[in-house]
């Protein structure tokens, strides 16, 4: 019994012994661990069936260089127009209202002024003088002939006859800006309200006045516009203006509809210069869009060059956290994440700025966001 005792005691201090050697070389012999690549992904077979990638290599490709701008709506001075009545007075009826479009010759305005009445029985009365002083004129003309009376009497009536035309004449303008046609005024005709007409095809862009408002003549009414010559006009750099020239192409958009494109073509490059460093580009839109008003900013590219220039396809291009990369193929079914400097993009390709980082190699076009979503799925396992 005392030898089964000891041998037990024996070998229960070979175990210790043995486990306290083994624990000291494991302490003295640390456990080496492979670094692992974060921008680095690896796929399965069965990964890459249910995702294949496909690979292309940089490529020549026609890309043009685009300048963006931004400006405003605008029209010409002439198109432009302030309505105004010269001879003031009371607006009687009006119903236009902002964006209400109108025609040349139709009445958007009745004005009222007992001066209107004044003005029209002046001239009135200055016609039927011209009248008494032509037939008094030519009485005289006749007894000067017949040497009846002097050159004195015929020439004092010659000259009333010409003070009351002159007269006559000047009334007639005064009319005629009210819009009172003085060939059909009679005495029969005096009105103390007169029309006011648009002078172009367009639409209203302001309302001024209300009815019954007493309006000065230096006051507007109404300012109209005329959108056959509407522009846009852009805001371009100094540095920038060497690549502008008139007939050069534009694509337009707003800030709301930036799908929503409108074209058309230079017009006119200003060479002034302001202080701050830009200058105007006055631009002409091929097609009028009723959805353009005066004053709306828009945003336009102008393509100003075009040449080949090392490009992949932007199906190609994945953003993480703000920055551009592609995939690049190391080895078969291994992909790394590679930073890209991009360019302009046209037809579907991108163009690469430090493509001498990506010559002969194979760049991932199809699935590139689905590699990126397993690296990043990867790194937080």
């Amino acid at each position: 019994m005392k030898l089964k005792i000891k041998i037990i005691s024996y070998s229960l201090s070979v175990t210790l012994l043995l486990f306290y050697q083994c624990k000291d070389y494991i302490k003295t012999e640390p456990v080496s661990e492979t670094s692992k690549d974060e921008n680095v992904v690896a796929l399965t077979d069965a990964q890459l069936r249910n995702a294949p990638i496909e690979t292309t290599t940089l490529s020549l490709q026609k890309i043009s260089s685009v300048l963006k701008l931004n400006g405003m709506i605008d029209v010409p001075p002439q198109n432009l127009v302030s309505v105004s009545i010269p001879l003031g007075g009371y607006l009687k009826s009006s119903n236009l209202l902002p964006g209400k479009p109108v025609s040349r010759g139709q009445v958007i305005a009745v004005i009222e002024n007992p001066q209107f009445i004044q003005l029209q029985q002046d001239y009135l009365m200055a016609k039927s003088k011209v009248h008494f002083a032509q037939l008094d004129y030519n009485r005289q003309k006749t007894l000067n002939q017949s040497q009846a009376t002097s050159d004195k009497v015929m020439q004092q009536a010659q000259s009333e006859m010409n003070s009351q035309k002159i007269l006559m004449n000047s009334l007639a303008q005064q009319l005629r800006l009210i819009n009172i046609n003085p060939g059909a005024l009679s005495s029969g005709k005096i009105t103390k309200s007169v029309p006011v007409y648009s002078s172009i095809n367009g639409f209203v862009s302001k309302v001024n006045v209300n009815i019954g408002k007493y309006v000065n003549p230096s006051d507007v009414l109404f300012e109209l516009i005329n959108p056959d010559d509407i522009h846009l006009t852009l805001k371009v750099y100094e540095k920038d203006l060497k690549n502008l020239n008139k007939g050069q192409r534009f694509a337009a958009y707003t800030n709301t509809s930036p799908d929503k494109k409108y074209y058309g073509e230079i017009l006119l490059v200003s060479k002034d210069v302001n202080p701050g460093g830009w200058a105007e580009v006055h631009c002409h839109f091929e097609k009028y869009d009723q959805s353009l008003v005066p004053g709306m900013y828009m945003n336009a590219e102008i393509e100003t060059s075009t040449a080949f220039s090392n490009a992949i396809p932007e199906e190609s291009i994945v953003n993480f956290e703000g920055k551009d990369f592609v995939f690049v193929e190391d080895k078969k079914q291994t992909y790394r994440l590679t930073p890209v400097q991009l360019g302009e993009t046209e037809n579907g390709f991108i163009q690469i700025l430090n493509f001498n980082d990506f010559k002969n190699k194979k760049i991932v076009t199809k699935n590139a966001y689905i590699l990126l979503m397993k690296l990043k799925n990867t790194e937080g396992e």
